[in-house]
């Protein structure tokens, strides 16, 4: 889907005016004249020379865009050469400063690895708990520079040669016997790994210098992929599936500890409450533990995801410690200023791949939860509360989340939709399988348990007169069944029709209500599903790789509405196809003019690619994920939702080598962006000796002439040292203006 004027001025007529704050009745009718015909030389030429109010200039990177004020006759010449650079790069006036890197001390423990949500819960001007999320392990750089970084050493190497020996890369760690050695080497590597996840908790303070510098409080701690395992910190649970975990017999696997849980892993994006409260999103849990469920909510034997150790892959470091699947894939919330809380996991949010979760708390209504699945085919959710608000800040607000109903969005190609309770009593009435990108649709498997992959419509009539209601695909009690579904939530959205979509990887609710979600990709997975493409589509109709950032409201704006209205807002994508040059759209933020900001995440072998021909040796296109190396590295975009450059996106800044710019957010003053930096070097590790090559790109003007690019690019990284030769590491910065004044 490309995005065009009458997109955006359906954007503007849907938004109040709490997200078009700094707009005044003037800018309000600029908007709209503000957008050009983007298919001509003249359009394009005009859309460039538009003056902007911006407060930064915006950077220039390595593909042309619409709004970096250089016309389309004179790009190819302008952009014949690039640099990319190893470091955070931002607009002249701009600085960062790192507050934690992997390895520093944190309580008794360490900040992790791959720093992703970030949250500042300010308890005094200039003063606050920072909140970070350890998302998963990159094993090169990791195993490169562990023993350097940590200082001390694992296993890696001999486990692998074992492996090899015994003519595998992977095993079942969790069978082997307590006395074999293997088992213990094994176990040292996955601690370490599983520690190297999950929560951190800082306190941070704002200098005279505008710096933010680390505190050191009683409150900074760890909860780790193991909090709980030895030191009895296991995180808590609320809601149905508490049944489920409660079971000391059930037809599949339980671990003993009831409503306990052992740690948290795969912390990827998350969201921050009005009472002072983080939570923190699992998501790819299930590259660490089995998925799929028995049909009482149960979970699979640890055996089934076996411990895996190769050259640049380490999964399923929680099978050595025989942990109960069914029990990651939630939101985790936290109190970051009790330094006695590690953390609860509410099951009524439901278990599946977790991204963001978007807040709408608003006094005398329901309590509202958004949150993505960010996987290929994954469903938009949506909590609503039995009881409502009373006092935004008062803490108890928590236990609004132990009781209501979960929902998954059915999307309509008119720009309408509704909601779909995932309760027992809800019909089954699967996907269209026809409409989808891959032809097929996972379903639960009946009654063995887990999955099927579905690519017949002859196969969903037959599960369909199986099956009457979500509540015949599961076991037990009604308060039983209800916490397996909430614990198979995505394979039960699937079985009641929720939309197929294009992994939502952002929730972020503006002060009006509307709920902004970054789709990040549009392509299809052999094994996950795929978009439905009667709503996420490319403007030939078919699969559509670059992202959107979609518009959604609620009926009359009633946070417990069961309808709602949506549109596309943005297009990933090259400025020649319709696109506003990014690809692949993440995490979002809101500053205080309702405005968005907005980072990326590429596959890291994808960036900066070598593109020296759209065509391959068989003279085919060249696909659109391998063209995402004309994108450069990942980015940073600033994305007026009001004033005259609304619809526009312009380049902020570019993240490290093979690195993903994470979780922005602004501390309340917007002096502050804190970003987390992740995965720096995860493919080639650390640069060595400045390292780097010169690649060809077949780049394209705005306008659509082809011209051929020179890139210098590093081969590695070292940021943040940015000193040769030093292990790159993940870490959290602070980026402000020089002169300190709100960004």
């Amino acid at each position: 889907m490309t995005i065009n004027r009458r997109d955006f001025l359906t954007f503007i007529g849907g938004i109040s005016g709490a997200v078009l704050l700094g707009a005044s009745p003037h800018d309000r009718q600029i908007l709209k004249y503000s957008m050009p015909f983007m298919g001509s030389e003249a359009g394009n030429e005009a859309f460039a020379a538009t003056s902007s109010k911006l407060s930064f200039k915006p950077i220039k990177g390595v593909m042309p865009l619409l709004t970096d004020m250089i016309a389309p006759s004179k790009q190819s010449q302008a952009y014949k050469n690039a640099e990319v650079i190893d470091d955070l790069v931002l607009p002249e006036g701009f600085a960062y400063d790192v507050i934690a890197a992997w390895g520093d001390p944190v309580g008794d423990s360490r900040f992790g690895y791959n720093n992703d949500y970030l949250s500042l819960v300010e308890t005094s001007k200039n003063e606050g708990y920072l909140t970070v999320n350890f998302e998963y392990i990159s094993s090169i750089p990791w195993e490169q520079s562990f023993s350097q970084v940590i200082g001390k050493s694992l296993p890696f190497t001999e486990v692998a040669d074992q492996l090899k020996a015994m003519g595998s890369k992977d095993i079942d760690a969790w069978s082997l016997a307590d006395s074999d050695p293997l088992k213990d080497k094994i176990k040292l590597i996955s601690k370490e790994a599983l520690i190297d996840l999950g929560i951190g908790v800082i306190s941070v303070k704002r200098n005279d210098d505008g710096k933010w510098e680390r505190t050191n409080s009683k409150a900074d701690r760890r909860v780790t992929g193991i909090s709980g395992l030895e030191d009895g910190r296991y995180l808590k649970s609320t809601g149905a599936a508490v049944d489920i975990f409660r079971k000391v017999k059930g037809l599949g696997y339980t671990d003993k500890l009831g409503d306990r849980i052992i740690g948290t892993f795969n912390n990827c994006a998350g969201g921050t409450t009005p009472w002072g409260t983080v939570f923190s999103a699992e998501e790819n849990y299930q590259y660490f533990v089995p998925e799929e469920v028995m049909p009482d909510g149960t979970s699979f034997n640890p055996s089934k995801k076996k411990f895996t150790k190769d050259d640049g892959e380490l999964v399923g470091v929680a099978n050595v410690f025989g942990l109960a699947a069914n029990k990651y894939g939630w939101m985790v919330e936290i109190d970051p200023a009790n330094p006695n809380d590690f953390g609860t996991k509410h099951t009524w949010l439901g278990r599946y791949r977790h991204e963001a979760v978007g807040i709408r708390a608003e006094a005398g209504k329901p309590l509202v939860f958004y949150s993505g699945c960010d996987r290929r085919g994954g469903h938009l959710y949506k909590f609503v509360s039995k009881s409502v608000v009373t006092d935004l800040k008062d803490k108890a607000n928590s236990k609004l989340l132990e009781s209501g109903m979960l929902y998954a969005a059915k999307f309509n190609a008119d720009g309408t939709g509704s909601w779909i309770a995932l309760n027992p009593l809800t019909p089954i009435n699967p996907h269209k399988i026809d409409v989808l990108a891959g032809k097929m649709l996972p379903l639960p498997k009946r009654p063995e348990g887990g999955i099927f992959n579905a690519t017949k419509e002859e196969e969903i009539a037959e599960f369909r007169s199986k099956f009457k209601t979500l509540g015949d695909l599961y076991i037990g009690s009604d308060r039983e069944k209800q916490g397996a579904i909430l614990i198979d939530a995505h394979y039960a959205a699937n079985a009641v029709g929720a939309t197929c979509t294009a992994r939502p990887e952002d929730t972020e609710v503006a002060t009006d209500g509307t709920l902004f979600i970054a789709f990040t990709s549009g392509s299809a997975s052999a094994s996950d599903g795929s978009p439905d493409l009667r709503i996420f589509k490319g403007k030939d109709g078919k699969a559509y790789e670059y992202g959107w950032i979609m518009r959604l409201n609620e009926e009359s704006n009633k946070p417990e509405a069961m309808n709602f209205k949506w549109s596309m807002i943005a297009t990933g994508g090259e400025p020649a196809e319709g696109g506003l040059g990014f690809t692949n759209p993440d995490n979002l933020a809101i500053d205080l003019g309702g405005h968005l900001w907005m980072v990326t995440d590429t596959s890291s072998d994808k960036y900066n690619r070598a593109v020296p021909s759209r065509q391959d040796k068989d003279g085919k296109p060249v696909s659109q994920s391998n063209l995402r190396g004309l994108y450069g590295n990942s980015s940073i975009w600033f994305v007026p939702t009001s004033g005259a450059d609304t619809g526009k996106a312009f380049l902020f800044g570019f993240g490290p080598m093979e690195s993903e710019t994470t979780g922005p957010f602004f501390s309340s003053d917007q002096q502050t962006l804190f970003l987390a930096v992740q995965h720096p070097g995860e493919i080639n590790g650390t640069r060595n000796n400045m390292a780097f090559e010169s690649r060809k790109f077949a780049m394209r003007t705005t306008n659509g002439k082809e011209f051929t690019q020179t890139r210098k690019v590093p081969i590695g990284s070292n940021w943040p040292t940015l000193k040769p030769n030093d292990p790159p590491k993940p870490a959290v910065v602070a980026i402000r203006k020089i002169d300190n004044s709100s960004i």
